[in-house]
């Protein structure tokens, strides 16, 4: 009992599937043409979805126009006898964008030929030799393989999965579209063409959702663009996780606030519900999106009578390489003028039979003119493309003859279109390696018409795939910029600025550190700071660019140096005067005194060494450079020779011992010595001239500037002119220091002695500072310290003098000199005890005066000077002013 029972259940099991199915193949929806040599099949997603039931739902207008495309196409080529007395043909089922249902429908193609014709084996191939469609790539990847069972070629017209360029897996598919490989790269084009680095995405979880994504990160990995999410919807719409898969999305969309970008690969109804949920939320508004080539052109998208285009923000769309609609547009209203025309297309019936009950009969037209407005051009140029290349192989392989085409093998066709040049409007087109048609991608931007409309259709650029760039409009390139302010980024470095890497981070997420200072950065986003050129430019710390140095040196308007020149002027007044004084007062004893040749001499050094002060400063040349130091060294040399000379004859006049004085006789050559000193600063010098002289130059080691001086070059000649000069002075300091307790009339020697202490500390100082100072005032430090030195000689050696020229005129008399004289020698006892009278108390009387000392015959003034204290007195030459008495004041060298 129980075996009948089963019997009985797998009984009616079977006859309910075959019901089914008879049902089924009795009520499917198609178009048909009339009789023809060579059927193409057609697929089409006609209906978008299916519901639980495995039923066809949510027809859209927008494929129902392009199934309409194949027949037009197809029409097109009968009428213009193409192809001679071979007719073609089509047949046209739903894929209802379901894999299932597509494979159903097209087990149609493949079984037509057995209810044909009764005898199996004497039919060798189907009456399809082609199949156009789908525009699904998960479709077409499932239907190409049932098909090449039957070797029958695929050419779809929107199926852009890299996945099927493989030839070995789908050895029978083709297609008049690009690979998505190559919108992802124009995808990648437009991030890269508005620094957009932080993107968003969404795609189907499909074979076309998936391999669309690889291909944009594989991109995206080489200009370091990166994506803050990435979300697969499920593919079907009846999946039980799409509500949950949609929610999170739109969090992920709403909550990240520095993703602007999101790019889109999912399908038209997954991006309505996307935008019925995300722009409800005010930060999921006034997004940026990009659009694929799957919803980039579809109405449904976006409710526009809940939300407008100002709401969602920006879009950009991908679409295929657009055709000529005017054709396929005036065929629709031949449609519409004669529908009876296209009874065998139930697609076309059922939609040309809604109409409501309070619509007139012009509603026809409103069908109509909807198709129209539903025209996507890059389809007509697809399938248009697609049903060309099969009429241009069968051209080819059967050159009119219809035995050749009803006897043509799907195989042969496959293998032919492979090699088949096509051409549309003129232009030719053939399939690539991959038997992929390369016609680029045109980049839209969806337009804001009115609250309930969006125009779809507005062309901004075009992807050029061979060149693999941006092809811009002139004319609409401003449009395509309007979003450069718009930011889509982790981490943005500004100008100044390079980034540094964060470990664990995405590469678009990095910490970002200002230039240092010689360094800039003149792009956001920097790598790595450029570094300026030192010799010429700088940069302060997190500067954008390098700024030129400023040259400079010590100008002739600068203050510092106006007070220097006129420091020297004065000095060169001051000299002059002195001269003047002494020349005016050649005769009188404080002259006398000084030497009056050697003082003369002296001033003249004096003079050369203010004026060696002017050609320190200026814009340095070589003359200058040359000139500067050797005059300095050479006219201070002068001057310390003659000091020197004039330390000697002091202390020599008043050495009371003969045997000393008898030695400083035979050294004390005043016009001897000044040459000999002269000469040592001069082989100096002449050597530093003939080696290696003094240069101007650049010195680009000072922050912010490049400063213009006369380079010394050879330091230890420099250094030697001063040591040279340094080394005459500790002599003159020395014996000058010797004879400091002379006579207050005749003590030069404490003077000698400050202006050399004055000079030595002075040029001590200048060596570390000149060395450490930089800068246009390097060159006044030693002027400053030569006016010091030149000054420091006016001032102790003559300004006194002339005080007691112009000033104290009673001390300026041989009488106080004489009284000067004899105090000195009062406190010399051993010359007292020798050469000065006593009383017989052997005490000094002062009642002795030199008066009364013999006066002996005239002697030569140095050598018999040391017989008697009256033969140095004794006058060299007749003076009025001077008395019968013998006096030092006598004495010239």
């Amino acid at each position: 009992m129980q075996k009948k029972m089963e019997l009985c259940f797998c009984f009616y099991l079977s006859f309910a599937v075959l019901l089914l199915q008879f049902s089924c193949s009795e009520s499917i929806q198609e178009a048909k043409s009339g009789s023809a040599d060579i059927i193409i099949g057609g697929l089409f997603p006609i209906h978008e979805s299916v519901n639980a039931m495995g039923q066809c739902n949510r027809f859209s207008v927008g494929r129902l126009a392009q199934s309409l495309m194949m027949v037009h196409a197809i029409e097109q080529i009968n009428q213009k006898k193409e192809l001679g007395d071979i007719k073609l043909g089509y047949h046209i089922l739903d894929s209802c964008a379901d894999v299932t249902t597509a494979l159903k429908n097209s087990l149609h193609f493949m079984q037509l030929n057995k209810s044909s014709n009764t005898d199996e084996k004497q039919q060798l191939s189907p009456p399809v030799k082609a199949v156009i469609g789908d525009y699904y790539s998960e479709i077409s990847i499932a239907v190409t393989r049932q098909l090449n069972l039957e070797e029958i070629p695929q050419i779809s017209y929107g199926s852009t999965s890299g996945f099927l360029s493989d030839k070995t897996r789908f050895p029978s598919f083709l297609r008049t579209v690009p690979q998505d490989d190559h919108q992802a790269h124009a995808i990648i084009e437009i991030l890269m063409e508005h620094n957009w680095n932080w993107v968003g995405i969404v795609a189907t979880d499909s074979e076309y959702g998936r391999y669309a994504v690889e291909r944009l990160q594989h991109h995206a990995a080489s200009h370091d663009i990166c994506f803050a999410y990435i979300h697969f919807l499920p593919e079907f719409l009846v999946d039980k996780d799409l509500k949950e898969s949609i929610g999170e999305t739109v969090k992920s969309i709403v909550e990240n606030k520095n993703v602007s970008v999101i790019v889109s690969f999912a399908k038209p109804d997954h991006m309505m519900y996307i935008f019925n949920n995300v722009l409800r939320h005010q930060r999921g508004k006034k997004k940026i999106w990009i659009a694929s080539d799957n919803w980039s052109q579809s109405v449904s998208c976006l409710n526009t009578t809940r939300w407008s285009l100002r709401d969602v923000g920006t879009v950009f769309g991908m679409t295929l390489k657009s055709g000529n609609t005017s054709r396929f547009e005036r065929f629709l209203r031949n449609i519409d003028k004669n529908p009876d025309m296209y009874q065998n297309n139930s697609f076309l019936t059922a939609y040309l039979s809604m109409t409501d009950d309070h619509v007139s009969g012009s509603n026809m037209s409103r069908q109509i003119q909807r198709l129209i407005h539903m025209t996507y051009p890059y389809a007509v140029f697809s399938i248009e493309l697609a049903v060309n290349a099969i009429a241009q192989a069968v051209k080819n392989l059967c050159n009119n003859n219809r035995t050749c085409a009803s006897q043509l093998k799907p195989r042969q066709l496959r293998d032919a279109l492979g090699s088949t040049e096509f051409s549309i409007d003129g232009k030719k087109y053939s399939f690539n390696k991959d038997c992929d048609v390369d016609s680029g991608y045109d980049i839209i931007l969806w337009r804001y018409t009115s609250p309930r409309t969006v125009d779809m259709n507005y062309k901004v650029a075009h992807y050029d795939i061979q060149q693999e760039k941006l092809m811009f409009d002139p004319n609409i390139e401003s449009l395509f910029h309007q979003t450069k302010g718009v930011s889509s980024v982790c981490s943005r470095c500004n100008p100044g600025e390079w980034k540094i890497r964060q470990q664990g981070q995405p590469v678009c997420c990095f910490e970002c550190k200002k230039c240092p200072e010689n360094h800039y950065s003149n792009v956001t986003d920097a790598l790595l700071c450029l570094q300026c050129d030192n010799t010429t430019h700088y940069s302060e710390e997190g500067s954008q660019s390098c700024t030129v140095k400023e040259t400079v040196f010590l100008e002739w308007k600068d203050i510092y140096h106006i007070v220097l020149l006129a420091s020297a002027a004065l000095g060169v007044v001051l000299t002059l005067v002195v001269g003047i004084i002494f020349l005016a007062s050649w005769n009188t004893p404080v002259v006398r005194s000084s030497v009056g040749p050697i003082a003369l001499l002296l001033l003249f050094s004096i003079l050369l060494t203010f004026g060696s002060v002017v050609i320190f400063g200026g814009k340095p040349n070589d003359w200058q450079c040359k000139t500067r130091q050797v005059l300095f060294g050479l006219s201070f040399t002068l001057s310390v020779s003659c000091i020197l000379v004039k330390s000697f004859k002091i202390i020599l006049a008043f050495e009371f011992d003969p045997v000393i004085q008898d030695r400083l006789d035979k050294l004390y050559k005043p016009y001897l010595i000044i040459p000999f000193c002269m000469l040592g600063q001069v082989v100096i010098c002449t050597v530093w001239l003939v080696y290696m002289p003094p240069i101007p130059m650049k010195a680009y080691n000072i922050p912010n500037t490049v400063v213009l001086k006369c380079n010394e070059r050879l330091f230890p000649a420099f250094g030697a002119m001063l040591a040279y000069i340094g080394l005459l002075a500790i002599i003159c300091f020395i014996i000058a220091f010797k004879g400091r307790k002379l006579p207050q009339s005749y003590n030069e020697a404490k003077f000698i002695t400050f202006s050399m202490l004055i000079y030595l500390i002075a040029w001590i100082i200048f060596g570390p500072v000149y060395k450490n100072i930089t800068g246009r005032y390097h060159s006044a430090i030693e002027m400053t310290v030569i006016l010091i030195s030149a000054y420091g000689i006016l001032f102790c050696l003559f300004l006194t003098k002339c005080y007691i020229i112009l000033c104290r005129r009673s001390e300026n008399t041989t009488k106080s000199f004489r009284a000067d004289v004899t105090k000195f020698a009062m406190g010399k006892d051993s010359i007292l005890d020798k050469k000065w009278p006593k009383d017989s108390s052997g005490i000094f009387n002062e009642g002795l005066s030199l008066e009364s000392l013999p006066s002996p015959e005239p002697l030569n003034p140095v050598e018999d000077r040391r017989e008697s204290i009256n033969s140095i007195m004794k006058p060299s030459y007749d003076d009025p002013l001077q008395d019968s008495q013998p006096s030092l004041l006598d004495y010239n060298p």
